[in-house]
């Protein structure tokens, strides 16, 4: 079994139960990739994209868009770099910006699976470092991923936008014990968001939902993650089960699910992160990013 590129320590640090992890692509540069730029989303919630709130006086332009069907990288996928500029600077839905943060974080995602396990890198240059307080002193660095089955409502057009609201704790109105959710969570009835994140600090991956409130544990898919900073270039893998359980999105060849991510940099918490739009993830099939059997 080919197990060159997860090298050096792949004795991982997880807070899930290990498992012997099949081989990922010996070669990742055989492994097509998606660029996707991530971008700072300022004070942005689900309800202001929907149009139903205005914030600084502003309502979003594009609410009757959305409820019609039109997705939102479909009206704003190339100008997410643009858009987060405006956001981090304090032009625009935000009104307590942090010196120095990068409006955006160009970053290439690349999938793999060999018809047990999915495997997802991602690769992007680390940008400068902020001036703004370390919200989360132990981790430097976070970086996660949601896959919907289909059951939340919207995500096909947001992406993971569906968990954010305007009572979530790090908004200025939010109640500070108010995790990310989604309307109408439930496990029993499958509306949920299946969550996957790892952290440098800690050198953790953790396996959990976002439902009627976010878990960061309970998961059985995820098999680990590592992540190193070479230079100034991170990468990030991902190893988990296509097979799930309570709290996993199972994956199946020639299906497709929406996919969303987000990266913490400079030890931020909340909504403090950079974020994508709404893509999808294919096994075998045509998506965004497509996962191709090795």
């Amino acid at each position: 079994m080919n197990k060159t590129l997860i090298s050096g320590s792949i004795a991982l640090l997880l807070a899930v139960p290990a498992v012997a992890l099949a081989a990922p692509p010996a070669d990742w540069s055989k492994v097509a990739a998606t660029d996707i730029v991530l971008f700072y989303p300022g004070v942005s919630p689900m309800e202001w994209i929907t149009g139903d709130v205005r914030i600084e006086r502003a309502r979003h332009g594009g609410g009757r868009a959305f409820k019609q069907g039109d997705s939102c990288v479909a009206c704003h996928g190339d100008e997410a770099a643009e858009m987060g500029q405006k956001m981090a600077t304090g032009e625009k839905l935000e009104p307590t910006p942090i010196p120095g943060k990068s409006g955006s974080i160009p970053v290439k995602v690349q999938a793999a699976h060999d018809g047990d396990m999915l495997y997802l890198k991602f690769s992007w240059k680390q940008p400068p470092a902020s001036q703004g307080e370390k919200m989360d002193e132990q981790n430097p660095l976070k970086i996660a991923y949601m896959l919907d089955a289909g059951k939340v409502e919207m995500a096909e057009l947001s992406g993971c936008w569906a968990s954010c609201h305007g009572d979530s704790r790090t908004m200025p109105e939010g109640g500070k014990d108010r995790t990310k959710y989604v309307k109408d969570g439930s496990l029993a009835s499958g509306v949920f968001y299946d969550l996957a994140q790892w952290r440098s600090g800690e050198n953790k991956a953790f396996d959990g939902y976002v439902a009627d409130k976010r878990v960061m544990e309970g998961g059985s898919a995820l098999a680990g993650a590592e992540g190193k900073l070479d230079g100034d270039t991170w990468s990030v893998v991902f190893a988990r089960k296509l097979a799930g359980g309570e709290g996993d999105v199972s994956l199946e060849s020639g299906k497709q699910y929406n996919f969303g991510f987000a990266i913490h940099d400079s030890h931020t918490v909340g909504r403090f992160h950079h974020v994508s739009l709404n893509y999808t993830l294919g096994l075998d099939t045509q998506a965004d990013i497509v996962a191709a059997k090795q």
